[in-house]
């Protein structure tokens, strides 16, 4: 009697949801001419021996759509803050005063968005391979599996659910690059 093999593609999706999200923290933080507190995200100060986020050494505030403010807490850590933002890439300028550091968000010129779009591609990229990662774990248990006795009819139905699955995320992914592209060329 031929047993029902089952493969998790609820772990699968969970896995693929995972790199979704990781694009659109990426994303955010692609700065699109606007100040957002989300674009400091991927910058780390070397406070207290150690690599920390912006966030944990200040507070990060929007007090107008072309300012950032950080509020830094500890006194020792301004010149740190603002060599981490110098050095991000992020092409801001940070002005001090006192503990406060301010960054004006310069507009974005025609180069420069093409820069960001090239970035935002490379982001997209790593998404798809990462989901084409999970595809071919999936695609293993369905190997492992017909190995162990699964039918024909049942590896060709999951390799399909399985390619389906990934079809779907690479849909998302591009859509989500789509997006951000534009936004990032609006002028």
């Amino acid at each position: 009697m031929a047993e029902d093999f089952e493969i998790d593609t609820g772990d699968l999706e969970r896995r693929m949801d995972g790199a979704m999200t990781s694009l659109k923290a990426e994303f955010a933080s692609l700065r699109t001419g606007r100040a957002s507190a989300s674009m400091l995200e991927p910058v780390m100060v070397d406070a207290y021996g150690q690599k920390t986020p912006i966030n944990q050494v200040g507070t990060v505030n929007v007090p107008e759509p072309r300012m950032v403010t950080i509020n830094v807490w500890d006194k020792g850590l301004v010149g740190k803050v603002e060599k981490a933002i110098r050095e991000s890439g992020l092409g801001i300028n940070p002005q001090l005063n006192g503990t406060i550091i301010m960054l004006p968000i310069p507009e974005l010129n025609e180069e420069r968005r093409k820069e960001l779009t090239k970035v935002a591609s490379q982001y997209a990229e790593h998404a798809r391979v990462a989901v084409r990662n999970v595809r071919r774990d999936g695609m293993d248990q369905i190997k492992k599996a017909k190995a162990d006795g699964m039918s024909e009819d049942d590896q060709k139905f999951w390799e399909t659910s399985v390619q389906e699955l990934t079809d779907q995320y690479i849909k998302h992914v591009d859509e989500a690059l789509e997006t951000k592209q534009a936004e990032i060329m609006q002028v």
